[in-house]
């Protein structure tokens, strides 16, 4: 990304921590509400495109998301 990131709008910076983490989720859902809107950068799609590649050469070498996912739910209860 080479443009310049605005400053943030006049008085962000004087809100409490939860305000600014509120207004930043604020933005991200305006975004994530068209997503077809949002760019992939090729990088991106190589790398989906590799691990499909490698997915398809051995299907057994990973693992299901159901386990994936309760796996990073325990770390993050055990922290």
């Amino acid at each position: 990304m080479s443009k310049v990131i605005p400053l943030p709008p006049p008085g962000f910076d004087k809100l409490p921590l939860d305000e600014q983490i509120d207004y930043i989720q604020s933005l991200w859902d305006r975004i994530a509400a068209s997503p077809e809107q949002v760019p992939v950068p090729e990088w991106h799609q190589r790398v989906i495109l590799e691990r499909l590649e490698t997915y398809k050469t051995n299907p057994t070498a990973g693992r299901p998301w159901s386990e994936v996912r309760t796996n990073i739910e325990r770390k993050l209860r055990d922290r």
